[in-house]
């Protein structure tokens, strides 16, 4: 075994591992919260949905990803990586929607009210929960044609045009059938991206007047306290973070889909990149969290207090 394929296999390891565990907690967090009767925001309705998301693209590729790197070629038969393949597919298409849809939401919240998005202000929370789930169903129609792609390495001999992929994979077919499907996949995911860059820089500019109107105010403490503040700075550190993994991956996985016969390494680093955002993103929402179980808390001790008192 090289020293390469171990290195990917311990990279991959840590990474499926790390991002499993933060993922978790924060499922865990939201489940103590439903159980507990506490309100919950429309954003963390978009979060919870953005890490079962990543839970599923860590586990569909990270786990499968490591076996081989250590040595494991052959364990899968074309049924696992169709459904593999197709999982981590729909888990990454559903992490750039509930991303995209997250920024905009903020990014709408805290517009002004004499601003143009003045009326969906008052009506955006009625469509998050329907937006989340059409993402969903968006990406599991979308990626069904990976269920005709891919195929697995045990009975792969009497197809001669394949792209190894590690542990699976791809058929190619014609040129222009896989262009038009490449385009097909890629527009909502640009779209997406493109629709984050708006949001990101529509709150970094509502963030910048509100601190030039907030110098002239002596207790500025109050607006950068603020949960509203708080909320829009992680998801603009949540939107940078994922743009830049997503752009690096998608350098790597344009070589790997245009090389009739892509090296290990630019697979391997094209995976490693797609695992960065959904291992790290629990991570940074963790701090805007960090708060709510006080808040749980306090909430659960006024209502027992006003039980008691009623019942006086």
């Amino acid at each position: 075994m090289a020293a390469s394929d171990v290195a990917v296999g311990i990279i991959c390891l840590s990474q499926t591992v790390v991002g499993f565990l933060g993922n978790s907690s924060l499922f865990l967090h939201y489940l103590g919260l439903y159980f507990t009767g506490c309100r919950v925001r429309h954003t963390d309705l978009m979060i919870q949905h953005l890490i079962l998301a990543n839970l599923l693209t860590l586990l569909s590729r990270g786990v499968p990803q490591t076996v081989a790197a250590f040595g494991v070629k052959i364990f899968l038969s074309d049924v696992g990586c169709k459904l593999l393949f197709y999982l981590h597919r729909v888990g990454r298409g559903v992490s750039i929607g509930s991303t995209c849809l997250l920024s905009i939401f903020q990014a709408i919240k805290i517009s002004s009210r004499n601003s143009r998005w003045a009326e969906l202000k008052m009506s955006i929370c009625k469509y998050v929960d329907c937006s989340v789930y059409l993402s969903w169903l968006l990406y599991l129609l979308l990626n069904i044609v990976f269920l005709m792609y891919m195929t697995g390495n045990r009975n792969n001999k009497n197809i001669t045009s394949l792209k190894d992929l590690g542990y699976c994979s791809t058929i190619q077919y014609n040129v222009t059938i896989q262009s038009l499907y490449a385009a097909l996949v890629t527009f909502p995911d640009a779209l997406c991206v493109g629709l984050m860059l708006w949001a990101s820089s529509s709150m970094v500019l509502i963030l910048h007047r509100h601190k030039q109107r907030m110098q002239h105010v002596h207790k500025t403490s109050s607006s950068r306290s603020s949960p509203e503040y708080r909320a829009t700075k992680t998801i603009l550190l949540l939107v940078s973070t994922f743009v830049s993994f997503y752009t690096f991956s998608c350098i790597f996985q344009i070589y790997v889909g245009i090389m009739s016969n892509p090296n290990l390494f630019l697979v391997n680093t094209a995976t490693i990149f797609a695992g960065c955002f959904p291992a790290i993103s629990p991570f940074l929402l963790m701090d805007r969290n960090s708060s709510a179980p006080r808040l749980c808390l306090a909430w659960i001790r006024n209502r027992k207090t006003s039980d008691i008192m009623r019942n006086m």
